[in-house]
């Protein structure tokens, strides 16, 4: 069986300009080397490959079925490989923050304006991916808010503020007249809960009185079956500063222990710019 290192981006790249450009001459214009350069580097590509990948004819190139196929591989490679320069080399131009149902709360837009204004040269980019990490062990973020212990070894986390519990409610449950409730108060309504990223478990109440539960996977559900009186849900306050919804009204829960609001980095590999994400989230959480 042949190796695939047999093959190198400079292969891929004639194979794609002569392609491309329909010629062997043109090809070596647009690369930059001479025709017999062309030809020999698309003839290792085809030993490498043990198939042909193009036909000539005495006018035109075309792709063999194989060549087409390759090509299409090729085209992606290359994407893929640029990408990958652009990632390495741009890193510290952007850094992308994972969440997975509210951001920051209240302090989101506060974050926003303050990280520009601090740090123009580095985008910042909010993300919301409900998963556990909130995005960071699939890649999609370089750091991530995450409002439960994260168990995963790979990852650390600090703890930068802390937030209330608040229940929501449908606007006309006789509970949303109260100023605040208490977690007993709820137990006799279904609570609507998200085993996968959410802060509130049947762990909240005691053991041997805790409301029936039933499962969202998104915020959006899970303001749609609150507003639609068929249950409760018990959050973070920042869920109520992100999602404020005609219909829906939270309450904060007297008894309940404060949700702590932590980023999380992969661990031994932070992003460079995660030290000031650290520093200025905690101090907005401090000033309140």
């Amino acid at each position: 069986m042949r190796h695939h290192a047999d093959i190198d981006l400079r292969q891929l790249r004639c194979l794609v300009a002569i392609v491309d450009e329909g010629t062997f001459t043109d090809a070596a214009i647009a690369l930059g080397v001479s025709q017999a350069a062309v030809s020999r580097t698309l003839a290792s590509l085809e030993r490498a490959l043990g198939a042909r990948l193009l036909r000539r004819t005495s006018r035109q190139v075309t792709p063999t079925a194989t060549g087409l196929r390759v090509v299409a591989q090729a085209r992606r490679v290359l994407a893929d490989v640029s990408e990958l320069v652009r990632e390495a080399t741009s890193g510290h131009e952007r850094v992308r923050i994972g969440y997975a149902w509210s951001a920051l709360g209240r302090h989101t837009v506060a974050f926003q304006r303050r990280w520009t204004a601090a740090h123009p040269d580095t985008d910042l980019h909010l993300v919301r991916v409900n998963s556990p990490s909130a995005g960071l062990a699939e890649g999609a973020c370089d750091l991530s808010v995450v409002r439960r212990p994260l168990d995963d070894r790979r990852f650390e986390t600090a703890i930068v503020g802390l937030e209330r519990r608040l229940c929501a409610l449908a606007a006309d449950d006789p509970l949303a007249r109260r100023r605040s409730v208490r977690l007993a108060d709820l137990v006799d309504r279904t609570l609507f809960i998200d085993r996968r990223t959410g802060t509130a478990t049947p762990e909240l109440w005691p053991p041997d009185s805790r409301p029936a539960v039933e499962e969202t996977h998104d915020v959006d559900d899970w303001l749609t079956v609150i507003a639609a009186g068929r249950g409760t849900g018990v959050t973070a306050e920042s869920t109520a500063n992100q999602y404020p919804r005609p219909g829906i009204v939270y309450r904060p829960v007297r008894d309940a222990e404060p949700v702590a609001v932590r980023l999380a980095w992969w661990r031994g590999d932070p992003h460079p710019a995660h030290q000031a994400v650290l520093e200025l989230l905690t101090e907005l959480y401090r000033a309140g």
